[in-house]
């Protein structure tokens, strides 16, 4: 990492200084002017630089110092004379330190823009063109169409194949396109940028500037004889859109039996003694309707059966080992985490006091904790504050966020009274991450189960840290800015940010096989199972 950055308390000194001898820190515009945004720039340097939790493994990916990279962006900010200019300059200085859980957000008082969809703080309405688009992972340079609409009015011009490869975006060349529009995209690891960018191709959000969009979207296309065309596509509401869904999960010999908020249970149509589950996230409802699924296997006895688990459509959440713990038999150990020792740790301490005073410790508005939060603030107000007076730069690691185990525990938990008993077979691919890639590491890692598939995006992080960063020396807001203030560490004892457990089953999904990938999963899981 670069050395001998600017303390906080330096930036500010600099800061008053310079308003104190120019007088120009009244009426100051979102924007600011030079001397202000570089300023502002220096300070969120300062501020990484003392908050970050790195992550040396997923740095080593990437082949870039996270600060480094972020510096290059000095002068773009420095010269941004507009709102426009300002925000999408400190997207690019965020979206540097190459971490999906990262985002800039849009503040009372602060930097406006014309167009904010899709953007935290802006409008949630995004439109979105007639046609679905996905990376082929046996080639980095192909991406092709993998669904579209039912209706064809929906396509102005022209007739759009699933399968054709995308050779340029409004008139870019897709290697050119994909090198613009990489530094506004947070991601961990490139398999997960990959897809990200694939699907937010057909959308018009406000993630890239309003220069890289047309009133359509204009797409050359090269079909599977090698001939091209070219098809001009509307911006469509997203609920006026009838897919087709050629490439949603499928699952052959299997039927619907229960749905949930957090999964789909699918039953064998013949002998076999398997049970699917298309899993949706690991928050929420998510301990209510796993106890739904124990009293149903309980009751029509599945619990000898072998369970597939579908994480291609999971979200994040902090339950997975409570899933866990009733979905194998094996005792296993779970993740842990740690927090970088920053100004903000008593800030952090008190607020989760708050929030634990109050009912528990949350995630997403629910308990994330199975006790009431005692674990946690046990940590927080003993080895993390023994850790802040030290000065030490993290504090020790412990069983993920206590909300299984507390703080002196190994993290070795016990499979629950009832709990499915057969083999476990895991799908995955780069789309989601988060606590799903910590779901991955603890099947991986324990050897629990086996990984069909390709890895989970590749992200997680313990916790994050955001607040809404000022033109140092005034009070006007500019935007809502966040940190990784932890690591997350998986059961082999590896920090898990940008290094997701790898399958051991590889099965890429390509544009040969996207409309039959999900046949293509189960054929090998049933292959494991009965072999």
């Amino acid at each position: 990492m670069t050395e001998n950055r600017p303390s906080v308390s330096l930036v500010l000194v600099l800061a008053i200084s310079f308003f104190s001898a120019s007088g120009c820190a009244e009426n100051t515009s979102r924007v600011g002017n030079p001397q202000l945004r570089e300023l502002l720039f220096d300070s969120i340097m300062t501020l990484t630089a003392n908050r970050e939790a790195f992550s040396p493994i997923k740095n080593l990916h990437w082949g870039i110092d996270p600060l480094d990279a972020m510096e290059n962006y000095r002068h773009e900010v420095i010269s941004a004379d507009t709102e426009e200019k300002l925000f999408y300059a400190l997207e690019k200085v965020s979206n540097a330190r190459n971490d999906r859980h990262l985002e800039i957000s849009l503040v009372e008082n602060g930097i406006r823009l014309q167009e904010s969809s899709g953007i935290a703080g802006g409008s949630e309405i995004v439109y979105s063109s007639p046609v679905k688009i996905l990376p082929d992972y046996s080639d980095s340079s192909i991406y092709f169409i993998s669904d579209l609409s039912g209706d064809q009015e929906h396509f102005l011009r022209g007739t759009v194949e699933p399968g054709d490869r995308i050779l340029a975006v409004n008139n870019l060349q897709m290697e050119q396109y994909e090198e613009l529009v990489r530094p506004y995209h947070p991601s961990s690891y490139r398999p997960n940028f990959r897809w990200r960018m694939a699907e937010d191709l057909t959308v018009k959000t406000a993630t890239l500037p309003p220069t890289f969009y047309q009133d359509h979207l204009t797409l050359e296309l090269e079909r599977n004889d090698g001939s091209s065309y070219t098809v001009q596509l509307p911006y469509l509401h997203p609920d006026s859109i009838p897919w087709q869904n050629i490439s949603e999960p499928q699952y052959p010999g299997f039927k619907l039996e229960h749905s949930t908020a957090t999964y789909d249970l699918y039953l064998p149509m013949e002998g076999q003694r398997t049970v699917i589950l298309t899993w949706y996230g690991f928050r929420e409802t998510m301990i209510p309707d796993v106890d739904e699924l124990m009293t149903m296997a309980q009751q029509n006895d599945w619990l000898d059966f072998n369970i597939i688990i579908d994480g291609t459509r999971s979200r994040g959440g902090s339950a997975g080992a409570y899933a866990m713990q009733r979905f194998t038999s094996i005792p296993f150990k779970t993740t842990f985490g740690n927090l970088r020792i920053s100004d903000v740790v008593p800030i952090f301490t008190r607020e989760k006091r708050d929030e634990v005073n109050e009912g528990g410790s949350l995630d997403s508005g629910v308990p994330e904790a199975m006790d009431d939060g005692t674990w946690l603030m046990d940590w927080l107000d003993t080895d993390v504050a023994d850790s802040v007076s030290s000065r030490a730069t993290y504090s020790n690691s412990v069983p993920f966020k206590l909300a299984h185990a507390p703080k002196d525990s190994d993290g070795i938990l016990q499979p629950a009274i009832h709990h499915f008993r057969g083999k476990m077979v895991a799908f995955f691919v780069p789309r989601r991450g988060s606590h799903l890639d910590q779901f991955a590491s603890i099947i991986k890692d324990n050897s629990i189960g086996h990984i069909i598939g390709m890895t989970a995006g590749g992200y997680s992080n313990t916790w994050e840290w955001e607040e809404t960063i000022k033109f140092p020396g005034t009070d006007q807001p500019v935007v809502q800015f966040m940190w990784d203030i932890g690591h997350t560490i998986r059961p082999n004892g590896e920090i898990l940010e940008g290094n997701p457990a790898l399958p051991d089953e590889l099965l890429q999904l390509t544009r040969k096989n996207f409309d039959i990938y999900y046949q293509e999963l189960v054929r090998k899981a049933m292959e494991y199972l009965n072999g």
